[in-house]
């Protein structure tokens, strides 16, 4: 039943909206300035497929108001990180990137942060970071624990221990001149964890003490300085290669087919495409590209300048939420000549192959988990719609390219069997419909879908075995959405969020609707 947005009152206000499902559960997140007219524009007819699915599951709506715009913005990312929907945009690389943890305790360690499933950090105390995966290597802990004398115990012991005697540790355990530097330690290591700026300054430092201390003498002083400088030489070079990789240019080329936009990168290093990226999502409500990249760079080092082949919507806003996070100014480009326009140009050609090869990337994803010989770009859906013994219908949704080609829906009034005996049915549906195809030498489809289990799918293998037909054919379970497959007792679980099951669910919701109608009809009829 579709939700009566007539009966909620909607605040004119900016802010987010939560969409819920019957058990109350998120399933999408949205910003708005406006938030009465944006809810209520998903109630319209002319909205997409997908679109359409979306409304279908909402059963409540919540509100949270934000002063402005730009609030809703940053919220609307947090909650959908934090509560992860399944029709909202979601990046799935955010653990990639290494962030460092400075405790809490009396003499605080250097950790890595570990995160939870929604992106919140464990353990208490300062979070430094995103460092990129290579980076993290670079800034390997170890190296920051012995430039600034950072314990590594999990409890402080009584006496010193063996990072005392190496020289990694001044053994606050035990000496009082040591836990008073202690301190001093970790607000220098705080001060580098923030940038290279940071690391330059206090690097001039240490060498302005190492003078002193060499000046008057205080050689084992000096030491310990310049071993702490040649330790910190090493995290100063390795910063500065990520500062160049990150202040670079990165490149979005964007595209779309059957309601799913492909996005493409290139991020340019010194000129020379050193990396490359794609990303998916489905056109439902908010899902933008300008959410895309804010999104993106939740996870991701932001550079100067960000172009793009076409300027997303509130250009303006993402530029100063990226500025006032990154803390420069950055720049949303959408070149029209010269060399940024020839690599946009460059990575619009990769987006239309991809499309030519694969048409709908769910399709290509098809073919790969069921381990189909070709692309399914025509699938068949058969669905039985049965109310009694005089009221059962059969039902076929044709899908082309992932679409739907309602031209070649077809229904069946159930002739030779009697009962409620749903296999028998689809045995029958079957046979019929691929008889007729082999007398006509009709194009034959390259997925056949069976709404049901194990039991539907075995009596339509049956009915194609019996026709001579070699199609590849599997059903899909409603219950837990797993896909059987022919000889394997095991089902396929395909992830929710993935464009392929996406498709199989389409398809069969398409076949139930056409089915149920169909069925509706009759029963009208006899009636009359």
């Amino acid at each position: 039943m579709t939700f009566d947005i007539s009966s909620l009152e909607i605040p004119s206000n900016p802010g987010i909206y939560l969409m819920k499902d019957v058990d109350k559960k998120i399933i999408y997140i949205g910003k708005a300035k406006n938030l009465k007219n944006r809810v209520k524009s998903y109630f319209l007819k002319n909205q997409n497929y997908k679109t359409q699915k979306l409304v279908k599951n909402i059963a409540y709506i919540e509100f949270v108001l934000t002063d402005n715009e730009s609030e809703a913005f940053l919220l609307e990312s947090n909650m959908i990180k934090k509560h992860r929907p399944r029709f909202n945009i979601e990046l799935k690389d955010q653990q990639r990137y290494t962030y460092l943890r400075i405790s809490d305790e009396k003499y605080p360690r250097l950790l890595v942060a570990r995160r939870t499933r929604d992106g919140k950090f464990l353990g208490k105390g300062k979070i430094f970071g995103p460092f990129t995966q290579g980076s993290s290597k670079l800034l390997t802990i170890g190296t920051l624990r012995k430039a600034f004398q950072i314990r590594i115990c999990k409890t402080l012991p009584k006496k010193i221990c063996l990072e005392y005697h190496l020289g990694n540790c001044e053994g606050p355990c035990e000496f009082k001149d040591a836990q008073e530097r202690y301190f001093q330690h970790v607000e220098s290591l705080e001060q580098v964890l923030k940038g290279r700026n940071q690391t330059r300054i206090f690097a001039k430092k240490l060498e302005e003490e190492m003078k002193q201390a060499a000046e008057l003498q205080q050689f084992e002083r000096a030491k310990d300085i310049r071993d702490t400088l040649i330790r910190l030489g090493s995290l100063q070079t390795k910063q500065k290669m990520e500062y160049v990789e990150n202040s670079n240019e990165e490149y979005f080329g964007i595209g779309e087919q059957n309601q799913t936009v492909t996005v493409m990168n290139f991020r340019m290093i010194n000129g020379v495409i050193r990396d490359s990226d794609k990303f998916f999502f489905d056109l439902v409500g908010d899902n933008s590209f300008s959410n895309f990249i804010f999104q993106y760079y939740s996870t991701h080092k932001i550079p100067k300048f960000i172009i793009v082949s076409q300027l997303p919507e509130n250009k303006d806003l993402l530029e100063s939420l990226l500025s006032e996070q990154s803390g420069f100014v950055v720049q949303i480009i959408c070149p029209e000549k010269g060399k940024r326009k020839e690599i946009i140009n460059l990575i619009l050609k990769n987006i239309k192959l991809i499309h030519s090869k694969g048409g709908e990337p769910g399709l290509v994803e098809l073919k790969e988990i069921l381990n189909l010989p070709k692309i399914p770009n025509i699938i068949e859906c058969f669905d039985i719609s049965n109310h009694g013994e005089d009221f059962a219908v059969g039902s076929m949704s044709r899908f082309v390219d992932g679409k739907p080609n309602k031209s070649g829906y077809r229904k069946f009034k159930i002739k030779s069997v009697t009962g409620r005996d749903d296999f028998a049915m689809i045995g029958e549906v079957i046979k019929r419909r691929y008889f007729r195809l082999l007398e006509e030498n009709s194009e034959l489809p390259d997925l056949i879908l069976i709404d049901g289990g194990k039991g539907q799918l075995n009596s339509a293998l049956s009915s194609l075995q019996s026709l001579g037909v070699n199609i590849p054919c599997i059903s899909l379970a409603k219950e837990n959405e797993d896909i059987f497959i022919p000889n394997q007792k095991i089902p396929i679980a395909i992830p929710r969020d993935k464009f392929s099951l996406k498709i199989l669910q389409h398809a069969r919701d398409e076949a139930h609707r056409f089915g149920v109608a169909y069925n509706r009809a009759i029963r009208k009829n006899q009636i009359k």
